[in-house]
């Protein structure tokens, strides 16, 4: 199993950055990919970005140039810049890791979420 425990999250004015964090404990050796996903209210969950144990990054288009995704030298920690935040990036950012153990089915984890409100 795999806990992720996420911060970072809180108020920031239009124009603004944050940075998000979420560590992983448990079995991380087979983690294979971490990111966040986000979701606002009414809408579907939708992906912000992701990467790999390789160092593969994948961005949504909405936020694509604006928000960077790394991760530490031990690849249990990432980390999400966010910069030039608007209000439509106001929603709760979920913390996710996907495991592809060599013995044992792959399985999805998600952190507890993690909100961003962009106002002025």
């Amino acid at each position: 199993q795999v806990q992720l425990v996420e911060s970072g999250g809180g108020l920031v004015q239009p124009g603004g950055s944050l940075r998000l964090s979420c560590a992983a404990s448990g079995n991380t050796f087979s983690i294979v990919a971490m990111g966040w996903y986000r979701q606002a209210p009414g809408s579907q969950r939708e992906l912000v970005a992701t990467i790999t144990s390789g160092d593969v990054t994948n961005y949504g288009d909405s936020v694509k140039g604006r928000f960077t995704i790394s991760r530490d030298n031990g690849k249990n920690t990432v980390y999400l810049q966010m910069n030039i935040l608007n209000p439509e990036d106001t929603a709760v950012y979920y913390c996710h890791a996907h495991r592809e153990p060599d013995w044992g089915p792959d399985r999805d984890y998600w952190g507890q979420g993690n909100p961003v409100t962009v106002s002025s």
